[in-house]
């Protein structure tokens, strides 16, 4: 059973910075990208940042700049550091890893960008 667990929400005020990182249970070369979504209240999940082993990561526009993904296979953990913080930034923030046609999932955390 795959599992993907996700830690380094919080309430960080404008302008400030988290890392968020995502443990997976096995080695994360097994997929074939990895990324993090978001889900704001009243909207639809959306694709944050993504990266494979194969191609240079891709950012929504949103975030360009500021967010950067990235992984670290000897621990099989993958990361999103979050600077310059946004209140537009607040959402869950959800890991996911596909696997062949298989899309997972981790619980979520929360990130509020809030003063």
């Amino acid at each position: 059973q795959v599992q993907l667990v996700e830690s380094g929400g919080g309430l960080v005020q404008p302008g400030g910075s988290l890392r968020l990182s995502c443990a997976a249970s096995g080695s994360i070369l097994s997929f074939n990208a990895m990324g993090w979504f978001r889900q704001a209240p009243g909207k639809q999940r959306e694709l944050v940042a993504r990266i494979t082993s194969v191609s240079s990561p891709n950012y929504r526009d949103s975030v360009k700049g500021r967010f950067t993904i990235s992984r670290d296979n000897a621990k099989n953990t993958v990361y999103l550091q979050m600077n310059s913080l946004k209140p537009a930034d607040t959402a869950v923030y959800y890991c996911n890893g596909d696997r062949s046609d298989i899309r997972y999932w981790g619980q979520g955390t929360q990130v509020t960008v809030s003063s």
